[in-house]
Protein backbone atom coordinates (compact mmCIF):
# COMPACT_ATOMS: atom_id res chain seq x y z
CA UNK A 1 0.00 0.00 0.00
CA UNK A 2 1.69 3.51 -0.96
CA UNK A 3 2.48 5.57 2.15
CA UNK A 4 0.69 9.13 1.98
CA UNK A 5 1.94 10.83 4.45
CA UNK A 6 4.14 13.56 5.42
CA UNK A 7 6.20 14.32 8.55
CA UNK A 8 4.77 17.80 10.49
CA UNK A 9 8.28 18.78 9.60
CA UNK A 10 8.19 18.61 6.31
CA UNK A 11 4.43 19.99 6.15
CA UNK A 12 5.69 23.12 8.64
CA UNK A 13 8.42 23.72 5.85
CA UNK A 14 6.09 23.44 2.82
CA UNK A 15 3.62 25.83 4.53
CA UNK A 16 6.12 28.45 5.60
CA UNK A 17 7.54 28.37 2.16
CA UNK A 18 4.05 29.22 0.01
CA UNK A 19 3.46 32.14 3.32
CA UNK A 20 7.14 33.03 2.82
CA UNK A 21 7.35 33.24 -1.06
CA UNK A 22 4.48 32.24 -2.42
CA UNK A 23 4.70 31.04 -6.35
CA UNK A 24 3.70 33.13 -9.08
CA UNK A 25 2.61 30.91 -11.30
CA UNK A 26 -0.21 29.29 -9.02
CA UNK A 27 -1.51 25.98 -9.88
CA UNK A 28 -4.75 25.48 -11.93
CA UNK A 29 -5.95 22.24 -9.69
CA UNK A 30 -3.99 19.11 -8.00
CA UNK A 31 -4.75 15.36 -8.82
CA UNK A 32 -5.57 13.57 -5.17
CA UNK A 33 -5.03 10.25 -4.42
CA UNK A 34 -8.51 8.62 -3.74
CA UNK A 35 -6.92 5.92 -1.73
CA UNK A 36 -5.06 9.76 0.39
CA UNK A 37 -8.72 10.55 1.03
CA UNK A 38 -10.44 6.90 1.86
CA UNK A 39 -7.12 6.66 4.44
CA UNK A 40 -7.37 9.82 6.15
CA UNK A 41 -11.67 9.77 6.06
CA UNK A 42 -11.23 6.31 8.03
CA UNK A 43 -8.77 7.43 10.56
CA UNK A 44 -10.84 7.51 14.28
CA UNK A 45 -11.94 10.84 14.75
CA UNK A 46 -12.12 11.96 11.50
CA UNK A 47 -15.17 14.18 10.29
CA UNK A 48 -13.70 16.38 7.76
CA UNK A 49 -10.51 17.18 6.24
CA UNK A 50 -8.55 20.46 5.98
CA UNK A 51 -6.33 21.52 2.82
CA UNK A 52 -3.16 24.12 3.48
CA UNK A 53 -1.50 24.57 0.98
CA UNK A 54 2.39 24.48 0.95
CA UNK A 55 5.69 24.90 -1.88
CA UNK A 56 8.31 21.96 -1.66
CA UNK A 57 12.28 21.99 -1.78
CA UNK A 58 11.74 21.79 -5.73
CA UNK A 59 9.04 24.65 -5.94
CA UNK A 60 6.24 22.25 -6.66
CA UNK A 61 2.91 23.56 -5.09
CA UNK A 62 1.04 21.08 -2.83
CA UNK A 63 -1.66 20.24 -1.41
CA UNK A 64 -1.42 18.97 2.71
CA UNK A 65 -4.53 16.96 3.95
CA UNK A 66 -4.98 16.62 7.82
CA UNK A 67 -7.93 14.77 9.72
CA UNK A 68 -10.51 17.46 11.33
CA UNK A 69 -12.76 16.49 14.59
CA UNK A 70 -16.27 17.28 15.32
CA UNK A 71 -14.84 20.77 17.22
CA UNK A 72 -12.90 21.64 14.23
CA UNK A 73 -9.62 21.18 15.77
CA UNK A 74 -6.88 19.59 13.41
CA UNK A 75 -5.94 16.41 14.25
CA UNK A 76 -2.16 15.86 13.77
CA UNK A 77 -0.32 13.04 16.51
CA UNK A 78 0.90 9.89 16.12
CA UNK A 79 -2.59 8.44 15.26
CA UNK A 80 -3.43 11.35 12.86
CA UNK A 81 -1.08 11.63 9.64
CA UNK A 82 -0.70 14.89 7.56
CA UNK A 83 -1.19 13.50 3.95
CA UNK A 84 0.49 14.78 0.54
CA UNK A 85 0.51 13.18 -2.96
CA UNK A 86 -0.73 15.58 -4.80
CA UNK A 87 0.41 16.27 -8.14
CA UNK A 88 -0.10 19.76 -9.66
CA UNK A 89 -1.91 20.79 -12.76
CA UNK A 90 -0.64 22.03 -15.36
CA UNK A 91 1.86 18.93 -15.20
CA UNK A 92 -1.02 16.64 -14.19
CA UNK A 93 -4.52 18.00 -15.78
CA UNK A 94 -7.32 16.89 -17.85
CA UNK A 95 -7.08 19.44 -20.91
CA UNK A 96 -10.87 18.68 -21.87
CA UNK A 97 -12.14 19.93 -18.52
CA UNK A 98 -13.98 23.07 -18.51
CA UNK A 99 -12.72 23.98 -15.46
CA UNK A 100 -9.13 23.54 -17.18
CA UNK A 101 -9.77 26.29 -19.54
CA UNK A 102 -12.99 27.96 -18.07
Amino acid sequence: MPDYTITLDVAKEWATSWRTNPPTDLAKGHLIPGGALTELLATEGVVDVRAYMGVDETGTQKLMFVGVDSDGKDLIDANHLIYDTTQPCPKCCDPSSPLYNP
